[in-house]
């Protein structure tokens, strides 16, 4: 599939996107229908790295109610050290207490007894309705089948086991030209709804070739992460189950040393693809029809984020930017909401590269040209602060009357 659809996420300098997909060498996957979800389809998915030095990093939801696979995997993971992910849809065992935590213990005994690795090296990951307890024993005998049928083909399954509310795959493998050779990183995503900027609320699994030592790993998942997936909203809503787990398999034989030039190419890869991705859960959005980028740089780091922040969660500006309406006051607003006691904030904006306001005040346009500007399915939005030095940015999605329908009846 083509990922890199949006002028926000270019494909990097000497990377290309493998359209005939495939997992990077290393690598099985698969998937089955478990009965997790009432619809009868995949919504079990397991994906292993069959390199015994694999090395790995992962990062987590920030939510103050963390789901049970998310705890067990930052308690009992060692977390440079994973081997495999085993994933369901369907229901997202948070908020289910001690009997989910123990649920979470049999998925990740049952993964690490049928792959034959330790327990230690099995993530846990699981999306889905909040609050329902999760039936152990027929997700432990999918777990143990599904173990048994894993192929190096087998991602596209995997990515449809994790899918909830999801339109369309989100996953891509891309190749990358190094000092030692070509290398392979692949992702499968889901996300679409309860997205904040504050790590997404998503799942994501990378998987790559590349001999990665683990503190490089967890470097630059640290530095991708934050500029990708922590760029997002479509509600504002930050979830119980977010997960981002990166598998280094070192089947390829390219080592990437620390502070090379190799490193360098291979961050840039990997941080194109994390951001493609990352548009691509908002441009799902639940019913989205537009996306938008802002971008607010000023003298104060705390106030260019809160105000980025603040229009990217804006109800107001969303509905706006869904009727391709060029209200300029709205995003105003929501910047004077994020700095309260600062008047007169003399902002300036501008939409699609046309000044419209400066200083606070409206500066004379051509409203049609503007409203031609803004019907098209990419918005940027550029906001400006008093001073100079700091900048931040969000990617967002419209709000919809579809967004409005599928949540109403998420669990009817």
């Amino acid at each position: 599939m083509n990922l890199f659809t949006s002028r926000w996420a270019p494909v990097p300098v000497g990377v290309r996107e493998v359209t005939e997909g495939g997992l990077p060498a290393g690598f099985r996957a698969g998937a089955l229908a478990a009965g997790i979800k009432p619809s009868g389809k995949l919504d079990l998915g397991i994906i292993i790295c069959d390199e015994p030095d694999a090395t790995s990093a992962a990062r987590f939801t920030r939510s103050g109610v963390q789901a049970a696979p998310v705890l067990l995997t930052r308690e009992r993971c060692h977390l440079g050290q994973l081997r495999a992910v085993v994933a369901n849809s369907g229901n997202a065992n948070a908020a289910t207490g001690h009997d989910g935590y123990e649920v979470a213990e049999a998925m990740q005994a049952a993964a690490a007894a049928a792959l034959g690795v330790g327990a230690h090296q099995v993530a846990v990951c699981s999306t889905g309705v909040i609050g329902v307890q999760m039936d152990r024993e027929p997700v432990v005998a999918g777990i143990t089948e599904c173990a048994g049928q894993l192929s190096t083909d087998g991602e596209e399954d995997f990515q449809q086991a994790i899918m909830t509310t999801d339109a369309f795959e989100k996953r891509a493998t891309i190749e990358v030209a190094l000092s030692g050779g070509p290398v392979r990183i692949s992702a499968q995503a889901k996300g679409a709804g309860m997205i904040q900027p504050s790590f997404a609320t998503m799942l994501c699994f990378i998987e790559t070739d590349a001999k990665l030592e683990d503190h490089t790993a967890e470097l630059l998942l640290s530095v991708t992460v934050k500029r990708s997936f922590d760029r997002i909203s479509v509600d504002g809503q930050l979830s119980t189950n977010d997960t981002v787990v990166l598998i280094a398999s070192g089947a390829s034989g390219v080592a990437i040393d620390p502070e090379s030039d190799d490193e360098l190419r291979f961050g840039e890869a990997l941080d194109g693809l994390l951001r493609a991705l990352a548009i691509a859960i908002v441009r799902d959005g639940e019913g989205a029809v537009r996306i938008a980028r802002v971008v607010v740089h000023g003298g104060h780091g705390a106030n260019v984020e809160r105000v980025a922040r603040s229009i990217a969660n804006s109800p107001l500006v969303k509905t706006a930017l869904h009727g391709g309406d060029p209200n300029w006051g709205r995003i105003a607003q929501a910047a004077g909401m994020a700095i309260p006691d600062s008047a007169p904030l003399p902002v300036d904006i501008s939409i699609e590269g046309m000044q419209v306001c400066v200083a606070g005040q409206e500066l004379e346009h051509d409203r049609n040209a503007l409203a031609v500007r803004v019907s098209g399915d990419e918005i940027e939005y550029a906001v400006g602060l008093p001073g100079e030095g700091h900048q931040a940015e969000c990617f967002f999605s419209d709000l919809s009357p579809q967004y409005i329908s599928i949540n109403a009846d998420y669990t009817s």
